[in-house]
């Protein structure tokens, strides 16, 4: 696979029509010194002497760029209220991983908010992985007040096996579902670790102890390429099938509004338009609500 010509033709992506504008409005944005950067729950962004035209003109870059997924991110005043709080995820799996000299990749990084967390940890190197030209402008922007030398590929989990090098910690969040071959996912994941890497996963997950997985007909929770919920056991089989050792669960955790919510900063519908209006346990569709098992998986 020759992932050179894969980059050269997705960097076309971002002369579409609808993605120019994001592009221009970033290339607009001046070069601000005295930039202070916070990496708590919040990414916050400082920006001492700000002028009236350039607090306006940095909103209405981040405006132009909706709808925001995750997040929070703060720069001086604005608060781009994300529709994830994903400082919960972060912060449930922060104690069960370091970082620190490691290689890192994130697939499925959206618009790095979890990338940009993990600064703090002073990895190696850090690889994002998503083949989105919005939530790459999404990161272009962010990143040009803090600055960091993440590197964002416009790829997805099926390049990971072909890339250039091998991770020490991939993390992938909230995209195994979105597969319709789960097995074949976490042998390209597997393929793309050293011997001795950890898989940090979290998908969505059906109680039982049988060694099942639910296939919605159509849609589950509004969402229509979701193919298989597995219950823990079955999970850990697919992760023993692509090739892991050891599957450790880390968490169990039900999505809630409070994790998950409508704001300004998407106008779409979130959860509590996808949970049955008289069942709050139910998706719309008559499903179990989602619930996230988080799981560590370890190559040897």
């Amino acid at each position: 696979m020759h992932l050179d010509s894969i980059r050269q033709e997705r960097q076309k992506w971002l002369t579409w029509k609808n993605i120019v504008p994001y592009q221009e409005a970033i290339a607009s944005l001046p070069h601000y010194n005295n930039i202070k950067i916070y990496y708590g729950d919040k990414v916050e962004i400082q920006i001492d002497t700000l002028s009236s035209k350039d607090v306006q003109f940095i909103e209405d870059t981040a405006r132009l760029m909706l709808p925001w997924r995750k997040g929070p991110f703060q720069i001086n005043n604005l608060c781009i209220d994300s529709e994830w709080q994903s400082q919960i995820k972060y912060n449930l799996l922060e104690p069960y991983f370091n970082l620190q000299d490691k290689i890192v990749g994130d697939i499925g990084c959206n618009n790095g908010y979890y990338l940009f967390r993990m600064l703090s940890q002073k990895p190696k190197k850090l690889v994002g992985f998503d083949p989105s030209a919005i939530y790459y402008s999404q990161f272009m922007f962010i990143n040009h007040f803090i600055k960091s030398d993440i590197v964002y590929e416009l790829l997805g989990v099926e390049h990971i096996a072909f890339y250039e090098h091998k991770f020490d910690i991939l993390f992938c969040l909230g995209v195994l579902y979105h597969r319709s071959d789960p097995v074949a996912m976490l042998k390209s994941l597997f393929k793309g670790l050293h011997n001795g890497g950890e898989l940090i996963l979290d998908t969505f997950m059906i109680e039982g102890e049988e060694e099942i997985a639910l296939t919605p007909k159509d849609r589950y929770s509004k969402i229509p390429n979701i193919y298989f919920i597995p219950t823990v056991n079955a999970l850990k089989n697919w992760c023993h099938r692509a090739g892991f050792y050891k599957v450790e669960v880390l968490e169990i955790m039900q999505t809630t509004p409070q994790e998950q919510r409508k704001t300004e900063w998407i106008e779409t519908q979130s959860l509590q338009d996808f949970l049955h209006p008289e069942d709050d346990t139910k998706t719309v569709e008559g499903y179990p609500a989602p619930k996230r098992v988080y799981i560590k998986a370890l190559k040897k």
